[in-house]
């Protein structure tokens, strides 16, 4: 049984983390931790595991040796104290932004600031298993992948691939747990509430992340805006292509790319209520549903994309990176479906 650790896991991510070892066949989760909470029991943060589970937290520095630790911590902190927490786990997945990026420059360019480890930078893969799932194999360490980039790049990475994408303008609507379980003058109920509030118009810290994995020979733009819904992303990009295709042509480029991918599922049908995907269909699980709609030009072509923030988006996404890493079956721990309605 794989002995498991979660640093930093009062907060949401940690507490989906959690969630889901729990119920892996192979993982035991000995080990969570909160300044804040230390000594309580997690049912008090986590009321889902009431009943379900009788872990209780500790202090960070009562971290004892395991096989993994999941590091759930505010961004630029993982990287200041990753020399301690590599002493105590062969294997190491950051959740944070601190490890994602593949250089210094970059890092520098979006986070405004040096790496303060720049020598452990390149020890870990992105983990995003649709895109690098060889290099994640038998690894030591991955990093976690930011929702909103992992939303993009897999929505739009079959198109790039095949070289028919010219640019794309995205709409990324997105629930209020992308803001973490920090109370802020933009998560007070009365301002929260009924909210379409479009706060990163341009320059949006995943676009590191986007330029990583998809280029920057297509030009890909993206907003995010704040709606009212708690879990979930919601994507929908505006395609122009630089040749007439016809949309049979969409469906061979993306079953090619997705066929063999558990977590990726192909939603744009005809008839039912559910045509494109939609944010409340995956809430709870590892999916990223991508859909499409071509217009009668042939060269405008719609895509929508769906995945929980907090399951594909992070934990979910994090999971399966960690199921790599052990060699283990990639899907273990990760096969609920949801719940409808």
């Amino acid at each position: 049984m794989i002995r498991a650790g979660i640093i930093g896991g009062s907060g949401y991510t940690g507490g989906e983390l959690l969630r889901l070892l729990h119920f892996h066949p192979e993982v035991e989760v000995t080990q969570i931790t909160s300044r804040e909470h230390a000594g309580r029991y997690i049912h008090i943060v986590h009321p889902n595991m009431r009943g379900v589970s009788k872990l209780k937290f500790i202090h960070p520095d009562a971290v004892e040796t395991c096989d993994v630790l999941f590091l759930c911590l505010p961004h630029k902190t993982s990287a200041k104290y990753i020399e301690h927490y590599a002493g105590l786990a062969p294997k190491i997945v950051d959740l944070s932004a601190d490890f994602r990026l593949n250089s210094t420059e970059a890092y520098e360019k979006w986070y405004g600031e040096p790496h303060p480890a720049p020598e452990w930078l390149n020890k870990f893969v992105y983990g995003l298993p649709e895109q690098n799932r060889d290099q994640l194999t038998g690894a030591d360490y991955a990093s976690g992948v930011g929702c909103n980039a992992t939303t993009v790049n897999l929505a739009l990475f079959p198109l790039v691939q095949s070289g028919l994408l010219d640019r794309a303008f995205i709409e990324v609507k997105v629930g209020s747990s992308e803001g973490g379980n920090t109370v802020n003058a933009g998560s007070h109920h009365p301002i929260r509430s009924g909210a379409v509030r479009t706060y990163k118009a341009t320059g949006h810290r995943h676009k590191a992340e986007v330029e990583m994995i998809l280029g920057t020979d297509t030009q890909i733009d993206f907003a995010v805006t704040a709606i009212e819904m708690v879990r979930g992303i919601h994507l929908l990009s505006h395609c122009y292509l630089n040749e007439t295709v016809e949309e049979k042509n969409i469906w061979k480029i993306y079953r090619s790319a997705y066929r063999d991918e558990p977590f990726v599922r192909l939603v744009s049908g005809r008839i039912g209520l559910h045509r494109l995907p939609e944010p409340r269909v995956v809430a709870g699980t590892n999916f990223c549903d991508i859909g499409f709609e071509l217009d009668d030009d042939g060269q405008h072509l719609v895509l929508v994309a769906s995945l929980d923030n907090l399951g594909k988006g992070a934990a979910g996404s994090a999971v399966q990176s960690m199921n790599l890493m052990f060699e283990l079956d990639e899907t273990a721990g990760l096969q609920f479906p949801g719940i409808y309605p």
